[in-house]
């Protein structure tokens, strides 16, 4: 008990200390946009903060105070004559002088460097650490076939291999995705091996939106990521994997007599199952044990909710490249458009009732982020300050008083109406604003919490 106290305390202490470091560097890259921006456009910065609330340690030079302040979730740049009500003399230096044009730049400039710096990891990541799955350049078999789909009009069935696609005999795994990228809403000879019999037939690769190539599970047919059972690395709390027992580096070996290679094929799985009681063989250090659960609907995290049972696999085998700086770079351009999308579409459903705001982090579902991604290694944690960089970018232009977007949207509109808002309507605004910031900052940390044993048991 004593050891298990011991690591647990140790982990904590390791998580918080990644989560500061990387928060930290986040909002210094962040603020330091607005700074460099308002620097060069003659507007005196009187406080640059990484953190809010008291001061703790800093020093001044110039007219800035460069500060570390006591609540390290955050930070701000205090630009002279910036807030509404605070009263203006006219000098030069003081940020309502400059020209809108000049205020808007200042206030982009911190979600841009925000984007600059995911570009410069994801383009550092892929210069020296190129992860590309392994499975790809594997022979075409299927792992699981999701009922009512496509692959299984075909004929497709778990266990099967593709051995014509398109005009590509015996294709591996790549030439698969390579050819439905290509064919669009397109009917294509496909041919695959049953039960050491070959099955000639064709595939229509349907495409909601021909500008994003489709996925094999798009058409229900889910790749052999590996020939490796599924392992655990850490599991959710109040979820059915953690309630029925399991622990981290379990093999799952097989569901309901079924093996199963990857989380999606689980996944998909447990879907055409509908979220009947499920039976799991595993291994646990070698011994063979048998869990029943149930899984549950939950979000993952992306926005969609399925039946889960509620773990972090171990990931599946990866080739490490290293990338030419053509490449890198476009690689880095390709991976942050595809997650700012993806920020974007799961904002939009959120504001449009489809995704619950229950499935936002705050600095605990951060940390708990963090400490997983420690857990896999430098690159996975440089890969997620990369995505958390894009969130925090994207989030601070959304257009709501206080946020960079909010500031934006102020100048435009009086741009348009080609004065200033009335300043006292603008302080109440702002102030309005804070208060639903803070509210809004206490129910994200709140939802953290429920998520934690035990609190996260006491769910229906």
């Amino acid at each position: 008990m004593h050891l298990l106290l011991t690591a647990v305390h140790s982990d904590f202490w390791v998580t918080a200390f990644y989560l500061l470091v990387v928060l930290g560097i986040m909002v210094l890259v962040h603020e330091f946009g607005h700074f460099a921006v308002a620097k060069l456009c003659g507007v005196r910065v009187e406080t640059f903060s990484i953190g809010f609330g008291k001061r703790l340690f800093g020093f001044k030079r110039g007219d800035t105070d460069y500060r570390i302040s006591l609540l390290p979730f955050g930070g701000y740049v205090k630009m002279s004559g910036e807030n509404p009500g605070e009263e203006t003399t006219g000098d030069p230096g003081e940020f309502s002088t400059h020209p809108r044009w000049q205020r808007v730049l200042i206030a982009l400039a911190g979600p841009i460097a925000n984007f600059i710096l995911a570009f410069c990891i994801m383009t550092l990541v892929a210069l020296c650490h190129h992860e590309v799955d392994q499975y790809l350049t594997r022979p075409a078999s299927v792992d699981w076939v999701i009922s009512k789909s496509e692959a299984a009009a075909a004929g497709l069935q778990p266990g099967d291999t593709i051995v014509h696609f398109d005009n590509t005999e015996n294709p591996v795994w790549s030439d698969v995705y390579d050819r439905m990228a290509v064919n669009p809403n397109q009917t294509v000879p496909f041919s695959y091996v049953h039960a050491g019999q070959r099955v000639d037939t064709h595939l229509l690769i349907k495409s909601a939106d021909p500008s994003q190539p489709t996925a094999p599970d798009d058409l229900g047919f889910i790749p052999v990521y590996q020939n490796a059972p599924v392992e655990v690395l850490q599991l959710e709390s109040g979820m059915p994997a953690a309630a029925a027992g399991m622990q981290p580096h379990d093999q799952i070996v097989a569901v309901d007599g079924v093996n199963l290679h990857s989380v999606p094929a689980l996944l998909a799985y447990l879907q055409d199952q509908n979220g009947k009681p499920a039976t799991l063989d595993i291994l646990r250090n070698g011994t063979p044990m048998v869990i029943h659960l149930t899984p549950e609907i939950a979000d993952a995290g992306d926005g969609v909710k399925q039946y889960r049972l509620g773990f972090h696999p171990l990931p599946t085998p990866k080739n490490i490249q290293k990338l030419p700086l053509g490449e890198a770079v476009r690689s880095s351009l390709k991976d942050n458009w595809h997650d700012s999308m993806m920020i974007v579409t799961v904002l939009h459903h959120m504001f449009g009732g489809k995704v619950s705001v229950k499935s936002l982090s705050g600095p605990i579902g951060i940390g708990q982020e963090i400490g997983l991604a420690v857990k896999l290694g430098w690159w996975t944690l440089l890969g997620l300050m990369a995505a958390i960089s894009l969130n925090l970018g994207i989030f601070n232009l959304l257009p709501f008083p206080i946020l960079d977007g909010g500031m934006i949207l102020f100048l435009l509109v009086e741009s348009i109406i080609r004065r200033d808002v009335d300043q006292v309507w603008k302080e109440r605004i702002y102030q309005a604003a804070f208060v639903v910031l803070i509210l809004f900052a206490a129910f994200v940390i709140f939802n953290d919490i429920s998520k934690l044993s035990p609190f996260a048991k006491l769910k229906p």
